[in-house]
């Protein structure tokens, strides 16, 4: 971590590009709604096109229409309305009253009506909100303000809040990924005292079980092949305790039988995860199909873990740009170098592996057979088996970024390097 320097929480320079979609971190995920809009604007169309394509309105239903009142009353002569209309108008404020007149008569009596003006009047919101209309925004607007309008409508503001879910994936095979999400989730629980649940996502390989020691007889098998019995109560008979504040949801790792399933199989353990504690850690195996991409592209943090060699930064690159275009209100994924300085093994230089990426790593974690391979043979964490070495204060100072008590800058900005070059050459 020689590159590195860290920062307490709240204060100024941190360059790691974690601004992007700061102001939608907050928001909790709308429900599954459905949405038509109808805008008079291009650049209204475009913002609200962009939320819908967002992980946060990723069970919501949207539709984007040209044409204002006129072509929400022409449609809905004939479809019912859905749970929400937002509706851009330019029309005066006194004008815009007997407009929405129409819109009332085709109108179910359930669905919510936003209505996107561009006069910032006090008078009309009162009027607007007075005869029933839900929320009055006033263009332009941004992303941010759509979904938290949204949310503000169809979400509980009774219910607790969500916890964090962070999806660690290795850029290859055998890289490190699952033992660095361990000992992280670990770290998280001991520090702060914060609960934390694991869920080994790698049904017939997973080694969550081995690392901590446990063999449940139940684990998270049970859940994803019985979705609607998971609850709260439901999930907490299927957690095994691992340590105080850490719990496991354990893969079963055998091979009996098959484990396909569908993109979203996934989704509703992780909400109700969610819902039960702060830190959801998600430890989701190197394959890619519809069901790790969906994990992925909904997890509040996708932390990357690589080893300096050519083939985990090609894969890293083709993660970084696919999660780029699946999340792209939300800030890079973060990545962590493990095993580096294998005796004998060619490697790229951290810097030379960072720079074409445009990203910094939390971490650069050397590699420690002895260290490591003594904590996964006695099921033990690292701290628990040496909590004076160098990697566990590592393994600590990631913990403290992941939970915001710390933020990453960077001492040098990487230089350019011909690595792509290379890769281009091996293509």
């Amino acid at each position: 971590m020689s590159q590195l320097a860290f920062e307490t929480e709240n204060q100024p320079g941190d360059n790691s590009d974690r601004s992007t979609g700061s102001g939608l971190h907050a928001h909790r995920p709308i429900p599954r709604i459905s949405i038509q809009a109808f805008c008079e604007s291009d650049a209204v169309a475009k913002q609200i096109g962009r939320a819908s394509e967002d992980r946060r309105m990723a069970k919501a239903h949207t539709q984007v229409h040209m044409g204002g009142v006129e072509r929400a009353v022409e449609l809905f002569q004939t479809v019912p309305t859905p749970n929400l209309i937002l509706l851009e108008t330019s029309v005066a404020p006194r004008d815009m009253l007997q407009n929405l007149a129409a819109l009332s008569e085709v109108c179910d009596p359930s669905t919510k009506v936003v209505i996107i003006g561009h006069y910032n009047d006090v008078w009309l919101y009162r009027e607007l909100i007075r005869n029933g209309i839900s929320e009055y925004m006033v263009a332009p607007i941004d992303l941010a303000e759509i979904i938290g309008v949204i949310g503000g409508l169809f979400v509980d503001p009774e219910a607790k809040p969500l916890g964090n879910a962070i999806a660690f994936i290795g850029a290859k095979g055998g890289v490190g990924a699952s033992t660095i999400a361990h000992n992280i989730a670990w770290a998280i629980s001991s520090l702060f005292k914060n609960e934390v649940v694991i869920a080994d996502m790698d049904l017939p390989y997973g080694t969550a079980n081995i690392n901590f020691d446990q063999d449940p007889a139940q684990g998270i098998a049970e859940a994803v092949f019985s979705p609607e019995r998971i609850d709260d109560v439901y999930l907490d008979r299927l957690l095994a305790q691992c340590a105080e504040n850490l719990s496991l949801l354990a893969a079963p790792s055998t091979l009996d039988r098959v484990f396909d399933f569908r993109d979203d199989s996934f989704a509703h353990l992780i909400d109700v995860a969610q819902r039960s504690v702060p830190h959801v850690i998600l430890d989701v195996p190197h394959s890619w199909n519809g069901w790790t991409r969906t994990t992925l592209a909904r997890a509040d943090e996708v932390v990357i873990v690589a080893s300096p060699e050519l083939a985990n930064l090609r894969n890293t690159k083709n993660l970084l740009d696919t999660l780029k275009q699946l999340r792209p209100n939300d800030a890079h994924p973060r990545l962590i170098l493990n095993q580096v300085g294998i005796p004998k093994r060619p490697e790229i230089a951290p810097l030379d592996f960072c720079s074409p990426l445009g990203i910094l790593p939390m971490a650069t974690i050397p590699f420690d057979p002895a260290l490591f391979g003594s904590a996964a043979n006695n099921g033990r964490m690292l701290a628990e088996t040496d909590s004076g070495n160098p990697i566990v204060q590592s393994i600590n100072e990631i913990a403290h970024i992941l939970t915001g008590r710390m933020t990453l800058k960077a001492k040098k900005k990487p230089g350019l390097s011909s690595v792509l070059s290379r890769l281009k050459r091996k293509k």
